[in-house]
């Protein structure tokens, strides 16, 4: 019976939202707001069961006095936090709100060199390796253009206005042609996989309605 039951809820949740292609209409409003509620609320269980009660409330309730002594830093840090639902308290939470954006900020732009921009360059420099002459060309005009497409830097010459380097500025136009390029074979996998995903859902239709038959 609750598999049935299970069976049955995902068929009407797939209906209202595929209802979307006939325009915005109550169904579909109803299953976007039962998947924000129910992913907010298994966001904030995780939070709670994995992050507050085992690394802060157990802690500090059955923690020797070192560790108790480590935690009140991250407790006054949450205290204030939550004044920030205050319009005249809001101010104390400006310590945590910052803490949290420079600690995001630290770990996210860590994140992108150490983990995203040195292993990119490696492998750059790897494949120019493995490559023949024309094909490491193209890769090694692709890299230098697209980065150059992204440089703003001006000189002034006397009471002429700001102008672009000549070099940089058509290094520029073929680096956006490499970057239109990019997007576009970006497009159409986002593109392929949204497709893939729409038959698996169709199927998934299909084989939700052949059960209901045969059970009903």
């Amino acid at each position: 019976m609750s598999e049935l039951l299970g069976t049955l809820i995902g068929f009407v949740l797939t209906i209202a939202v595929f209802s979307y292609l006939l325009g915005d209409n109550l169904l579909f409003r109803l299953a976007i707001y039962l998947f924000i509620g129910v992913a907010a609320g298994y966001a904030a269980a995780l939070a709670v069961f994995n992050v507050l009660l085992p690394q802060l409330v157990f802690p500090l309730m059955e923690g020797s006095g070192t560790q108790r002594l480590f935690l009140l830093l991250p407790l006054v840090l949450c205290a204030l936090l939550l004044t920030k639902m205050s319009s005249s308290l809001g101010r104390l939470g400006n310590p945590s709100m910052g803490f949290l954006v420079g600690v995001g900020a630290a770990v996210t732009i860590g994140g992108s060199v150490v983990g995203t921009l040195f292993p990119q360059v490696a492998a750059s420099t790897q494949t120019l390796r493995g490559m023949g002459v024309l094909n490491g060309l193209v890769v090694l005009v692709g890299t230098v253009s697209t980065l150059a497409y992204f440089h703003f830097g001006m000189r002034s010459r006397g009471e002429q206005p700001p102008m672009l380097n000549p070099v940089a500025d058509v290094l520029g136009d073929i680096g956006q042609v490499f970057i239109a390029i990019t997007l576009g074979v970006l497009f159409v996998g986002v593109y392929l996989a949204a497709l893939a995903a729409f038959i698996e859902r169709m199927d998934v239709l299909l084989s939700i309605w052949q059960t209901l038959k045969t059970t009903l």
